[in-house]
């Protein structure tokens, strides 16, 4: 029998944040766009989830716990201020193995096109479509993050699904005719 991932009575903090470390980071990269500003962010995240570690309730939910700290971190900032996302091109890149010119430019134009995309989008579309979509959050996960019932956050990710793939078919109807 596997137990579940819910954090343990008596568990430390290090045992429960540590291995959140990466996830965390990414989510930062994602949000600031810059690499020195998400170790920043990711060291208030530490340092304020230690302070309040106390104040956590065994048996809920560490990570979404984290996440929020981070967030609400993240929209405090200087940075989230300005609410920009791009994408992280290193992580998004799919590895292949013969690729012709043609098929690399058309895929460069393509993830350009889409994080272009992002960027115009509110901050709580992008917020929404990267814990779902990169950091793989169930909807509960991502309702708790947010701090925002599970029925808004299907709402709210179907609204920004569907404002992602407008301004993407406004884009390519726009780059066919203004050539």
């Amino acid at each position: 029998m596997q137990v579940a991932k819910d954090p343990l009575p008596g568990a430390t903090f290090d045992e429960l944040a540590l291995p959140l470390f990466d996830q965390l980071y990414n989510f930062a990269r994602w949000l600031t766009q810059d690499t020195a500003e998400a170790d920043d962010l990711v060291q208030e995240t530490y340092t304020k989830a230690l302070r309040g570690f106390s104040s956590f309730q065994q048996g809920t939910n560490f990570r979404a716990w984290m996440y929020r700290i981070l967030r609400n971190s993240f929209l405090s900032s200087r940075t989230g201020l300005k609410t920009t996302v791009a994408f992280d091109e290193e992580q998004q890149e799919p590895e292949k193995d013969a690729s012709t010119p043609e098929s690399l430019l058309i895929e460069q134009a393509n993830r350009e096109m889409v994080q272009q995309a992002l960027t115009e989008l509110p901050v709580h579309f992008r917020e929404i479509l990267l814990l779902c979509e990169v950091e793989e959050m169930s909807y509960q996960e991502i309702a708790d993050t947010l701090a925002i019932p599970v029925g808004t956050v299907m709402s709210r990710l179907s609204r920004a699904r569907k404002a992602l793939r407008e301004l993407l078919r406004q884009k390519l109807q726009g780059g066919r005719h203004g050539v």
